[in-house]
């Protein structure tokens, strides 16, 4: 008994804690003719799809245009996937420019890795594709300024970011990848499931996005700490996202 307990100790401490995302996807992310637009947000595994994790009401849901921050909370709608709670909201845009939506969650706790996760995301929308206002920011916490305009990718183009906390760069931060599967993909291995990589002196990242689709950057910044649910010490995890969509060349979608 002792045997297989160890070993089951052993398995649990040596099992990777695959990456949680923030999802805030839009239907689309560029309307040519303005219109509606549906957006999902989902705390999740993107490339494992699943599982979903509970996430509560957030602390505030809104969008950056021109005219400035808008709040949007009043118009989320439950929207539970898997049994989880998840939300919904739909915008009508009716002008021409970038709609930087974005959210604020609450806390997550994570007993497993005996943290909170807070994972500040954001997505752009591009009305009648002006191409114009991509490149505001929210000004949260923490956040990534995109390099390149982050709407009207292919597949195949190199994103790059600039990861920010208060408004400062953060030189060396780790961001974690996924791609949103659509069962269309299984990962060789654990290994694929999340890629890596880091921002360079400046704060700096950059990533090639190989297939079509949701493309999900979370910059992993430690944040202060806490006290879990027992009282005992714990971590914060502040995470900044943005995610992007790629489109191959000859498809509409």
């Amino acid at each position: 008994m002792r045997t297989l307990a160890a070993v089951a100790t052993l398995i649990a401490l040596t099992s990777p804690a695959f990456a949680h995302f923030q999802e805030i996807l839009p239907s689309e992310d560029v309307l040519p003719d303005g219109g509606k637009v549906t957006v999902d947000l989902v705390f999740t595994h993107p490339m494992e799809r699943g599982p979903t994790m509970d996430m509560a009401k957030p602390v505030r849901v809104g969008v950056v245009t021109e005219k400035g921050v808008e709040d949007l909370s009043s118009s989320l709608n439950e929207a539970p996937i898997d049994g989880k709670q998840a939300w919904r909201l739909e915008r009508a845009i009716a002008e021409p420019g970038a709609q930087v939506l974005f959210v604020e969650p609450k806390p997550y706790w994570e007993p497993a890795e005996n943290k909170y996760i807070v994972h500040y995301a954001k997505v752009v929308v591009d009305g009648y594709a002006s191409g114009e206002g991509w490149d505001r920011l929210v000004g949260l916490p923490v956040e990534i300024a995109p390099l390149v305009r982050p709407t009207g990718l292919w597949t195949g183009n190199l994103f790059r970011g600039l990861v920010l906390k208060d408004g400062q760069p953060v030189p060396g931060a780790e961001i974690e990848v996924e791609w949103v599967n659509d069962g269309s993909v299984t990962p060789p291995n654990e290994a694929f499931i999340t890629q890596v990589i880091k921002a360079d002196d400046m704060g700096v990242f950059s990533y090639a996005m190989p297939r079509a689709g949701w493309w999900g950057f979370a910059a992993l910044i430690d944040g202060p700490e806490a006290q879990s649910p027992d009282g005992t010490p714990a971590a914060t995890e502040l995470g900044a996202l943005i995610w992007v969509k790629t489109t191959d060349m000859g498809s509409s979608k």
